[in-house]
């Protein structure tokens, strides 16, 4: 015998996941379209989420998945951040770069976890917490790059100065997760001597955590 659901409870949970698949946003008429229903329940359902921030308008009018989400997922942190750092540590020393995992936040790239390497005369000190544009540096074109899934070319991302003068990062998507979206990095103020070499790390580690989280 099945159990008993919430029709409203499953169209408002839906509603999250078609707006995490999209991040252009839906204007209301898409999101009915994808949903399957009139626009009336939609507008509603709509309504009673933004009341409580889990989704957001944008100045066009489409809509988002909102920042409230991040304060349920706050809880979710601490234990992606503990998936993630032995991934990181062993990134940080076989390369001698400072690592991070980087997730996006709306239009921006959000540092999550970082670790220094240990044996290092001198590295990057990347703070959790930090954020920029989606559209500079390796991390959050990394991001980009993983919501194109039919491109072609390199599987990580390699930038030059783009955030700090001097600085070279390198990063790749993870994919294959639902819920958000996120990139695997490393940062360093020197020259990359084996620079495929440090991008075929970068891309198993992201594949590797990606893996562990799928």
């Amino acid at each position: 015998m099945a159990a008993e659901t919430s029709q409203t409870l499953d169209r408002g949970l839906r509603v999250l996941e078609v707006l995490s698949d999209a991040p252009g946003g839906l204007t209301v008429t898409e999101l009915a379209g994808r949903l399957g229903v009139n626009r009336t329940v939609v507008y509603r359902l709509v309504s009673t989420l933004e009341q409580h921030a889990l989704v957001r308008k944008d100045a066009r009018g489409r809509l988002h998945v909102g920042l409230g989400v991040l304060h349920l997922a706050s809880a979710v942190q601490p234990a992606l951040r503990d998936v993630a750092v032995p991934v990181l540590r062993r990134l940080a020393e076989e390369v001698g770069c400072t690592a991070h995992l980087t997730v996006a936040d709306g239009e921006e790239a959000l540092a999550l976890a970082v670790v220094e390497p240990s044996w290092t005369d001198y590295h990057v000190s990347y703070r959790v917490g930090s954020r920029h544009p989606l559209g500079q540096g390796a991390a959050g074109k990394a991001i980009l790059a993983g919501r194109d899934r039919g491109r072609e070319g390199p599987a990580y991302v390699a930038t030059t100065g783009e955030l700090q003068p001097g600085a070279r990062g390198v990063a790749a998507p993870m994919r294959g997760l639902r819920g958000f979206e996120a990139s695997v990095g490393i940062v360093t103020l020197g020259d990359l001597d084996d620079a495929a070499g440090v991008g075929g790390r970068v891309l198993a580690a992201a594949d590797e955590l990606s893996g562990r989280l799928s």
